[in-house]
């Protein structure tokens, strides 16, 4: 009609950035992602992290006996860093802390600053330093906690995200909050944050005067296990024969969060039962369910499963002569993306590895397929995940010096000249392991008969087994 509509689009398209923009101030303004909460946890409360408990009290002495501390002239902190593993209990701590010093606290995702529109997310981090202000003046305290999670999204290195700057403005907006933190403004403020991506934070950060003190929260050990494991069954009816020590003996390497897990799935395991308590059984399939998912209807073939259960007795009669007394169950049902498994009892809490343990550790991953080819005379594509932890296994001993290649830069290693030492390892191996089962074949076939009529073998009933063919 020659009317030119250009100008009311270009309007209407600013009219409606201009109202985003509106709209995010004032979620900004309403604290929209701010968790504020009165914490009843303390730190009895919380299992498994003694060291870091006691470093983290330590540390919150200073703003409980500020007085004193002021007395000696010692500068107040201004913030403690949390860092470690998922599911250790970092924000549990966190709300420990608060409770311990009676500090109004509130609680922020470091995805909550950061915002397409530019200033936004310097904003907020004002306004939560603000809001904390406004928070102790109201609950009549004397101090805050600002809890920020997820810390290395808010404090990643500055120009990692070349897209745009507004993550450094927001990271150097909380620099600015930090280096301005003084008790004489009525109101002590702690900035605690948590990450489990310490490497990927900014180094202005951790300098003393911003961070200054970093609390390692790690995977429990067995005694922390043990005390996990008692915090989540207190409200649980278990039966008298329950071991907790042997189910914290069995879960190396699980953290806090995973444990809980394991004593929710062993209820939900006894509420299937219509059990009145918890029993060890119930226990043990919890763990599995956590470790490898939870059990399917899938069913193999009569061949396959024939396969399987030989693959399976393979890495189980292996392990058994490497290191006796280390399997804990073997079987053949299904469960997430395995076909069967093997559960070995950990020897110990381990946290150093020598040559003949990594190799011991190889073989028996080899042993799987090594079985199917020396029974059925082929191996199958169920051996990829073991050569794949036996290829991590073989990294492990380049890197620590235990190859040919003696102590080397891996890195700097071309595909050429890391190849012909792995294969070597490997083939060694190899042989040592298809001795093993050469020896042992008849051991091998008895316990894949077993295996496939009853689908699963405790530890004991294996070893017995072995003895008996043996």
């Amino acid at each position: 009609m020659g009317y030119n509509v250009l100008p009311v689009g270009l309007l209407l398209v600013g009219a409606y950035l201009v109202w985003t923009l509106v709209l995010s101030r004032q979620v900004l303004k309403n604290g929209n992602g701010v968790s504020i909460a009165t914490t009843q946890i303390n730190f009895e409360d919380i299992g498994g992290q003694s060291v870091a408990k006691k470093e983290l009290q330590e540390a919150l002495d200073f703003l409980r006996y500020s007085d004193r501390m002021k007395a000696l002239g010692i500068r107040p902190l201004k913030g403690i860093l949390l860092s470690g593993p998922t599911g250790t209990g970092k924000t549990l701590l966190a709300k420990a802390a608060a409770k311990y010093t009676d500090s109004a606290f509130l609680s922020v995702s470091g995805s909550e600053f950061v915002e397409m529109y530019a200033g936004v997310g310097a904003e907020r981090v004002r306004g939560l330093f603000r809001r904390a202000r406004e928070m102790v003046r109201k609950e009549k305290k004397t101090s805050a906690i600002i809890f920020i999670d997820e810390m290395d999204i808010l404090g990643a290195k500055r120009g990692s995200n070349v897209s745009h700057h507004e993550y450094d403005q927001t990271l150097n907006q909380l620099l600015v909050e930090m280096d301005g933190l003084k008790a004489e403004q009525g109101a002590h403020i702690l900035v605690m944050a948590a990450t489990n991506r310490l490497e990927a934070l900014d180094d202005a950060l951790l300098r003393p005067g911003r961070f200054d003190r970093q609390v390692k929260v790690d995977l429990p050990d067995k005694e922390g296990r043990v005390a996990i494991l008692k915090i989540h069954t207190k409200n649980k009816p278990l039966a008298k024969e329950v071991n907790l020590e042997e189910i914290a003996h069995e879960t190396f390497g699980f953290s806090g969060a995973h444990l809980e897990s394991v004593t929710n799935e062993a209820a939900i395991f006894a509420l299937r039962e219509e059990s009145n308590e918890i029993n060890e059984h119930h226990l043990h399939e919890a763990v599995e369910k956590v470790m490898l998912g939870e059990k399917l209807d899938r069913k193999p073939s009569i061949e396959e499963l024939r396969r399987v259960a030989i693959h399976e007795s393979g890495h189980a009669m292996l392990a058994e002569k490497v290191r006796p007394n280390s399997v804990a169950q073997i079987s053949i049902r299904s469960r997430g993306n395995a076909l069967g498994y093997v559960r070995h009892y950990p020897k110990d809490d381990l946290y150093l590895y020598t040559q003949a343990m990594l190799e011991d550790q190889i073989m028996v991953a080899l042993a799987g397929a090594l079985a199917e080819e020396v029974i059925l005379g082929t191996k199958s594509t169920g051996a990829m995940g073991d050569y794949e932890q036996a290829l991590n296994l073989v990294e492990k001993l380049l890197l620590a010096g235990m190859s040919s290649l003696g102590v080397v830069d891996v890195s700097l290693l071309s595909a050429e000249q890391r190849q012909p030492v792995t294969s070597a390892i490997l083939t060694g191996l190899e042989e040592r392991t298809m001795e093993i089962i050469k020896e042992n074949t008849k051991v091998l076939l008895r316990l894949a008969e077993i295996l496939a009529d009853e689908e699963t073998l405790t530890g004991d009933t294996l070893r017995i087994c072995i003895e008996d063919v043996a």
